[in-house]
């Protein structure tokens, strides 16, 4: 009789795990490729060797221990990407301070709560992004920093931030430049800070990163030396990443993306972080490819799919790629297609995870084929375990079925900070972190993301993945990008729309000709009823649709009851 197996699967390596803190990691790389290039942000002007990059990171370190910082201490960053980021990322680890991450477009009331809720005493600020005047919003929450000593804040709204440092040449009423942050250095000698980082453990906490929550505040995940250091290293391994390799990130910073899997990725294998610009720009990262002849490029599908439609495509030589990392949702499989053909990257990687895991629980190899890459978010990750149960009963389901996918293993965050109730609701006494996701494994291992829990839609008692649909969609030569979600039905409990973002140089689509294109193809009930032609979606700052928000929309415009 032929058993079905269990969806488990754990991943297995011959590398072992780094039992080390991330200050230790950048001081042996500097030490053995001291002249390989580390850091290069373009739009700064910037480009320094490891050697010169830890001695920015020392110097740094050595400010915040001036400033009275102690190990546990919460330092905030709110800044776009740009060195002074990465320098304080790397300072911060080596005083084991935990650096708080802050969303570059957050207003003033999600400044607010982030603050207070992880107690940050010293906050490190970009001046402005985009349409975000940091500065005035700062000042908006804490006016006292307007009549005081940079460093002496005494604010009521605010009453744990003690300090500005902002990221402007100019000065500005009671913060601190960058350079004369850097300049207090000089009070705090080499010996004290190897002193300092000495006693760190790899299991200190290092890192708040709030997750952006499609409900309720955002809750603070917090993160080890040890999480997110091998998180980094293995899946920059996964790519063959050497002190050879040069990186092109125009994903956020802030996000584990770029801090984790870039930043860190590159630091434990002694290759190269560039930083194209500020904020994503399809020109700029590709002028930064070729101009830097990159070996790797990180993005989400958006992301990739803009660069192949920038008109300049064809000016760039693109021949130096040759990896990289998809993730923040499933590729499309022609856009895999045209990153793998038009772009180079031969062995480009899709990851899944969430920032709760450090973020990556599962990735494809550059050796999978290619019906594995486009469908499946490939296998678990060394030193982790999977598993998918059923999320009524919690009982492990045999593969090929679908049900919520578990992780557990070295990259589960410490908890969420200060929230101990929602810490127990995610991670099991197991020691399982419950991702939301509903998800199958095949025979082979490899694991398909097919919804949220959220994201489900339940049709007259039928289950509805929306994603499934999309991907069908997308064989439609007039579709760029294409989003399916449930808005409330008197008769079936839930109806399906689509929102379609049409190829600006199609011919005219309607909403009958789709229905007729998915007749025959997919089953009735699945055939979406209700059309809306967009030509951008709601999305977080990471570039994640909000499908709560574009369901908002159509509950709105179409006049329905919740």
């Amino acid at each position: 009789m032929h058993q079905t197996l269990p969806s488990y699967t754990s991943g297995t390596s011959e590398t072992p795990l780094l039992g080390m803190t991330i200050g230790d990691m950048l001081d042996r790389t500097a030490a053995q490729f001291p002249d390989t290039e580390a850091l290069v942000a373009l739009h700064q002007n910037i480009r320094w060797t490891y050697r010169e990059f830890v001695d920015k990171v020392n110097d740094a370190a050595r400010a915040f221990m001036a400033l009275g910082v102690q190990q546990n201490d919460r330092v905030g960053i709110w800044s776009p990407n740009r060195y002074e980021w990465t320098v304080t990322q790397f300072a911060t680890a080596k005083v084991g301070a935990i650096l708080v991450n802050i969303n570059p477009a957050y207003g003033a009331h999600e400044l607010d709560y982030a603050l207070n809720l992880s107690g940050v005493r010293f906050l490190v600020s970009a001046d402005s992004f985009k349409a975000s005047n940091y500065r005035e919003l700062i000042y908006q929450l804490a006016p006292e920093l307007k009549t005081s000593q940079p460093g002496q804040l005494k604010a009521q709204r605010l009453p744990q931030l003690e300090g500005v440092i902002n990221l402007d040449t100019e000065s500005h009423d009671g913060m601190w430049t960058w350079a004369e942050f850097i300049g207090l250095s000089t009070q705090v000698s080499q010996q004290d800070l190897d002193q300092r980082q000495s006693v760190l453990q790899f299991d200190d906490p290092i890192n708040i990163q709030f997750t952006s929550g499609t409900t309720g505040n955002p809750k603070g995940a917090t993160l080890s030396h040890h999480n997110i250091l091998n998180n980094g290293y293995f899946v920059a391994e996964s790519q063959n990443f050497t002190e050879n390799d040069r990186l092109v990130v125009p994903v956020p910073l802030y996000h584990c993306f770029g801090m984790v899997m870039a930043n860190l990725g590159c630091v434990t294998h002694g290759a190269t972080m560039i930083y194209p610009g500020e904020g994503f720009e399809p020109r700029s990262v590709l002028e930064a490819v070729h101009r830097e002849k990159a070996t790797a490029l990180y993005g989400v599908p958006t992301m990739f799919i803009a660069e192949l439609a920038d008109p300049e495509f064809e000016q760039f030589d693109l021949s130096s790629l040759r990896t990289g990392i998809m993730a923040g949702s499933i590729c499309p499989a022609e856009v895999m297609r045209q990153v793998n053909s038009k772009m180079n990257m031969k062995e480009v990687q899709i990851a899944y995870g969430m920032t709760e895991t450090s973020p990556v629980s599962t990735q494809t190899s550059s050796l999978d084929p290619f019906e594995k890459q486009v469908t499946t978010v490939g296998r678990t990750q060394p030193h982790l375990e999977t598993k998918i149960v059923d999320p009524v009963n919690g009982r492990v389901v045999p593969r090929g079925e679908i049900g919520e996918l578990c992780t557990r293993g070295y990259s589960v965050m410490l908890k969420y900070w200060d929230n101990d109730e929602k810490t127990q609701e995610a991670i099991d006494d197991a020691g399982w972190m419950h991702t939301g996701d509903l998800a199958q494994m095949d025979e082979d291992g490899y694991i398909q993301i097919v919804g949220r829990i959220k994201d489900m839609v339940i049709r007259g008692g039928e289950n509805i993945y929306p994603k499934e649909i999309e991907e069908f969609f997308y064989t439609h030569p007039a579709i760029e990008e294409v989003q399916v979600t449930g808005i409330p039905d008197d008769k079936y409990g839930e109806e399906l729309i689509a929102w379609v973002k049409l190829r600006p140089d199609a011919d005219p689509v309607s909403a009958d000709d789709l229905i007729a294109f998915c007749t025959g193809q997919i089953a009735h009930f699945k055939i979406p009823k209700n059309y809306k032609f967009v030509d951008e979606f709601p999305m977080t700052v990471t570039g994640k649709i909000q499908k709560f928000k574009m369901r908002e929309v159509s509950i709105k415009e179409m006049g329905l009851k919740k």
